[in-house]
């Protein structure tokens, strides 16, 4: 008889496939980095240019061919640029992909675990643009965070003129319009008569002229003065820079049409005259420029879909939508596809993932645009709105614009939104059928009136 051999305690372990062989991990922080490229072998680095160029050689030095970064903050963003430059495959991993092990939470631990997670193949890349695109977000969002610094100003002239009685902000809509800003620069030069300062104020303005006149009669004090001039000087000096960064913009798109050939040239493009542009919007052709890189797609066609949302996209992920397997996908990336965590059989939660991404808020503001028009995905909005609450139709809908957009991109198609004969014929059927049902209940109810008073 055989006699069983007993089993090693190696024996009984799950070996896994490593996927990639030549892997490291990289903790990042923001006073230096630790590097593995192997279990027994971490090191750390400061984080100036020289000891980045030392990481590389490192690398190099021990046959590293992919390295794996942890998205911590913007620190990631020199390192990340210079392995490119020296040729290694980087992937950027998410922070909420990764958990660590059982134990003590070291910097040295997290790079080990990064690269053993590497190893083995369980670390997925997260999207990055490509460099005109790069260059191109950095602008926009420059430009956005100075559009918010400069509305800061604008409440505080509001404040400063209620703290003097001037009530501006009670008779027009917005003080820092055309009228606004003549009733205030003439205010700054001196003039306190109220009679004059309403004449500034356009006769387009819905707001009676006697309360207009009543509105600009108040307590003129040299403090709040003194300080309105000051929000003044800094909301238009913002605003000179926001124009300067305008400049650079145009000039990206300008060089970038000229070093690539396009299908369609931006002069093609016929602008939707029922599409107002909005006064943060840029002064130049943005829907040019993105009717031309896109092969002739017009993206403002979508309902409530305008500049701001074309100029987020174009500046956020762009117009290739390669990167993305179908529109479910870019959806489920900008978070609006539920996160379902189901544990035993039992739906703990389905809420979307919380998502800071500028182009999801874009779409969001476009979707909550479309849910006031006439139109199909105003219906649509509507509908879902009355059964759930408006925040949960926000959501659906931007996931339809979002589909939507992909399919434009992808199939050069225009944008159609109409009612098709078979649909035209459900939706017939089913009016049909409740108002049948509702007479069914009115007779049954008619009935039993009559029976009760028998």
């Amino acid at each position: 008889m055989a006699k069983q051999k007993k089993a090693k305690v190696s024996d009984k372990m799950i070996s896994m496939p490593v996927v990639n062989p030549n892997a490291a991990g990289i903790d990042l922080g923001s006073r230096s980095h630790f590097v593995c490229v192997s279990q027994d072998n971490v090191k750390e680095y400061p984080v100036f240019t020289a000891d980045l160029h030392e990481i590389a050689r490192h690398l190099q030095a021990h046959g590293v061919k992919t390295v794996a970064l942890e998205s911590t903050g913007y620190y990631w963003r020199p390192l990340y640029i210079l392995l490119q430059d020296y040729g290694f495959e980087v992937t950027l991993v998410n922070a909420r992909h990764l958990k660590n092990v059982k134990g003590h939470k070291t910097d040295v631990v997290d790079s080990r675990w990064l690269q053993l997670l590497h190893s083995i193949g369980l670390l997925s890349n997260s999207f990055q643009p490509d460099v005109f695109t790069h260059q191109l977000r950095t602008y926009a969002r420059h430009r956005k965070s100075l559009i918010e610094d400069a509305s800061k100003y604008i409440t505080k002239m509001n404040k400063t003129l209620v703290l003097m009685n001037i009530q501006l902000k009670v008779v027009l809509r917005d003080i820092a319009g055309a009228s606004g800003m003549r009733v205030i620069e003439a205010i700054l030069d001196g003039e306190r008569e109220a009679s004059n300062l309403e004449k500034l104020v356009s006769i387009r303005c819905e707001s009676e002229r006697k309360d207009i006149l009543k509105a600009l009669i108040g307590d003129w004090r040299e403090e709040y003065l003194f300080e309105l001039k000051d929000c003044y000087d800094l909301y238009h000096y913002y605003w000179e820079k926001i124009r300067n960064i305008d400049k650079q913009i145009e000039r990206l798109l300008i060089e970038n049409s000229k070093n690539k050939p396009h299908e369609v040239s931006k002069s093609d493009y016929k602008p939707d005259k029922k599409k107002g542009h909005q006064k943060n919007d840029p002064k130049f052709n943005v829907e040019g420029f993105a009717y031309e890189m896109t092969g002739g797609v017009d993206l403002t066609q979508i309902t409530g879909v305008g500049m701001n949302t074309v100029l987020t996209m174009m500046t956020e992920v762009g117009f290739d939508m390669s990167k993305f397997k179908s529109g479910k996908h870019l959806a489920a990336w900008m978070g609006y596809a539920p996160n379902r965590k189901i544990t035993g059989g039992k739906l703990l939660s389905s809420k979307t993932r919380k998502k800071t991404s500028p182009l999801a808020k874009a779409i969001r503001d476009a979707a909550n645009s479309a849910g006031n028009s006439k139109s199909r995905l105003g219906d649509f909005f509507r509908r879902l709105a009355y059964r759930k609450g408006r925040s949960v139709a926000i959501t659906a809908t931007a996931r339809k614009i979002c589909v939507i957009m992909y399919k434009m991109l992808t199939t050069k198609q225009p944008f159609c939104y109409e009612l098709s004969q078979e649909e035209k014929l459900k939706i017939k059927t089913r009016k049909i059928k409740n108002i049948v049902k509702s007479l069914k209940g009115q007779e049954i109810s008619k009935c039993e009136l009559d029976m009760a008073w028998v």
